[in-house]
């Protein structure tokens, strides 16, 4: 599963949905992303992938504190 944080909304998408794999490299998640929604790769290209030991893949926006 992938799920996505983008814009203020949650999305869930199956791995072969988006042709995505559990080892794919970071950039190469976030391209697959853009092009479903349809956006230019630079909306996101700042956001964090994090690859879960399950296989999953989280994509979200960098956490900002303070």
């Amino acid at each position: 599963m992938v799920h996505l944080r983008f814009e203020g909304h949650s999305y869930d998408f199956a791995l072969h949905d988006l042709g995505i794999t559990s080892n794919m490299k970071d950039r190469d998640v976030k391209m697959r992303l853009a092009q479903r929604f349809d956006i230019g790769f630079q909306r996101i290209q700042s956001y964090v992938v994090e690859h879960r030991p399950s296989g999953d893949i989280i994509v979200r926006p960098e956490a900002v504190y303070g």
